[in-house]
């Protein structure tokens, strides 16, 4: 089925008991974060607050909180077209007559991507125009008691390069300054940053249309890692198996898609900048407050029903994990036509994605595995990738536990471990030495095994260690004392117990290895949202011409740093008022 606006998904989950209502009053400053975090720990349904302090609008969240939705959102259509696309190419390269009728369907298909023009009256996002207070009635949501204010948490942000080409459509979110002004967080790798820029250099304001709601597959375009070049409204098409509907605004500026529920049209000043944040985000710690641009918003287009789509991003497995795994599943037939050599490729959503990725590629032969790490670290939003884990064996790369056992099997540390210094960090990264700056590592494993990993420890005590555990074979996670107690830690384990864990390729330490080792999804993101490799890997080594040779074992303080960021907490007061009100939201569930 194919859902064309945000109240056709609604209806469908309705149908499919997968969508509560909720119509006691619930106010957008910190409540509806907390009910939505409890109902997606649980895998609960979506959520529609009918009843919002402050707004007129219903506000619904949790539209992506579990696999089954995301699956129900879009369908087997978009992945099955996408390989079935990718396989053509071998018969339509060069083009023939009999290629061509062989694959007249997907051609066909490939003809209604796009988009197409529609009268104002057809366009239900024209319903109403606010050009007085256009910001005023929105039901923003405060997610967490540190964040600088409201956010608008799932805004589809539109924007052209200033000669009208190359368009982007991204998610970044967006601080509600007042009744006409919001933040804009674009970060050093997003497109509609660069379009900024280059208005900026022109010293221009750069118009922007900002969407909410509308078809899933426009909201699921807007976070796709696709390559600049491609239009996110021709991929929201392509998952929607027909054009996308838009429409012109009277006032000028772009096109409204027909469907949303909001545009909110606008500029970006030049060389406008104000401090925006802190705010909690996905990486599952405070953002600080930084100076960004600033969003003039001069209206807002609505529905006269409309319903204000929002999430809540915090510590994972959040909404964002599940339509990442989506979006993967859905371009990675694409991956070794982008980038030749590599088979598979995965970013983890317990991590923030940045943090780390793996890959498997080809090795036809020596080392041909680094060339495709250093494409990989090249192209687009993986070039901020952290910590890049590369093999040529046939892995689930979902599945991280078996992933880095068959790396530790085969990696030799004196020629597979690569770490960068001085490079680019994502803007949410704070492990470097200041915003956007930090290193990246690259770990080899190709080949056959060269070792048998260890499955339990057995060297006796370890100095300065109060506890351990292994989380996979090969990787060993200790817990001391804390960085601001301990910070020369990793050396002295490295100095005083290195021989008795020579054979564990991998140690991790952290304040708490039972928390880290409780699951997978604990362990990514303890592990990879608290270090930096240049500074926080600590091993033996030995340099000979210009390459350091390491050797195990490989220590990693995955300890919390001075300068970093706080780990998110829900405020207890609003903790225990859902506690209190949670048979007012849910009397049916009694």
């Amino acid at each position: 089925m194919v859902f064309s606006n945000l109240r056709d998904f609604l209806q469908a989950l309705g149908r499919e008991n997968d969508l509560a209502e909720i119509s006691a009053p619930v106010d957008p400053y910190l409540e509806i974060a907390e009910i939505h975090r409890r109902v997606i720990d649980e895998e609960g349904p979506a959520l529609l607050f009918t009843n919002v302090k402050g707004s007129p609008f219903p506000v619904v969240t949790n539209l992506f909180g579990t696999a089954r939705r995301v699956d129900l959102a879009f369908g087997p259509r978009p992945e099955q077209f996408v390989r079935r696309a990718v396989k053509a190419l071998e018969s339509l390269l060069p083009p023939t007559p009999q290629a061509l009728w062989k694959e007249r369907e997907l051609l066909w298909n490939l003809a209604r991507v796009g988009t197409r023009k529609v009268p104002a009256g057809k366009a239900p996002v024209m319903d109403v125009c606010d050009r007085t207070t256009p910001l005023a009635q929105l039901p923003a949501l405060t997610c967490w008691q540190e964040d600088g204010g409201p956010f608008v948490t799932l805004p589809l942000v539109y924007t052209e390069h200033p000669d009208g080409h190359h368009p982007n459509l991204g998610m970044y979110r967006m601080q509600i300054f007042d009744d006409r002004t919001t933040g804009m967080h674009w970060q050093i790798h997003k497109g509609g940053g660069f379009h900024y820029h280059e208005a900026e250099r022109r010293n221009q304001a750069l118009p922007v249309t900002v969407f909410l709601g509308g078809p899933p597959a426009l909201i699921a375009s807007a976070i796709a890692p696709v390559p600049e070049q491609l239009p996110e409204l021709m991929l929201a098409s392509l998952i929607l198996g027909q054009k996308l509907p838009v429409a012109d605004d009277p006032h000028g500026g772009h096109r409204l898609v027909a469907e949303a529920e909001f545009a909110l049209c606008g500029s970006v000043p030049p060389h406008v900048r104000r401090p925006e944040g802190p705010f909690g985000d996905h990486y599952g710690y405070y953002s600080l407050t930084h100076d960004f641009p600033v969003f003039q918003v001069d209206r807002v287009w609505h529905r006269k029903d409309a319903i204000y789509p929002a999430t809540v991003v915090g510590k994972p497995r959040q909404e964002d994990y599940y339509l990442g795994e989506f979006l993967q599943r859905l371009l990675s037939p694409a991956f070794p036509l982008a980038m030749p050599g590599v088979k598979d490729l995965w970013t983890y959503a317990e991590t923030g994605f940045h943090p780390l990725a793996a890959a498997v590629v080809r090795e036809s032969y020596k080392r041909e595995a680094l060339t495709s790490a250093f494409r990989i670290l090249g192209e687009g939003q993986l070039s901020l990738t952290k910590f890049l884990i590369v093999t040529d064996q046939p892995v689930d790369l979902s599945k991280f536990p078996v992933l880095l056992e068959t790396v530790l099997e085969r990696m030799d540390p004196r020629q597979d471990l690569f770490i960068f210094s001085r490079t680019s960090h994502d803007t949410l990264d704070y492990t470097g030495p200041k915003l956007n700056h930090g290193s990246k590592a690259v770990l080899l494993g190709t080949g056959s095994p060269v070792r048998e990993l260890p499955g339990e420890y057995a060297g006796g005590e370890l100095t300065g260690i109060s506890r351990l555990g292994v989380f996979c074979r090969g990787c060993l996670v200790v817990s001391g004392e804390t960085y601001a107690k301990n910070p020369q830690l990793p050396e002295k384990l490295l100095a005083f117990n290195g021989e008795r864990l020579r054979e564990w390729p991998f140690v991790v330490l952290t304040e708490d290895a039972d928390a880290a080792l409780k699951d997978t999804t604990a362990f990514l993101w303890t592990v990879f949202t608290r270090f930096n490799p240049a500074t926080d890997i600590y091993a033996r080594a030995r340099q000979d011409r210009h390459h350091l040779g390491y050797e195990f074992p490989l220590i990693i303080d995955a300890r919390m740093k001075p300068g970093y960021p706080d780990e998110l907490f829900a405020r207890e007061d609003i903790v225990q008022k859902v506690s209190a009100r949670w048979k007012e939201y849910f009397p049916s569930s009694v």
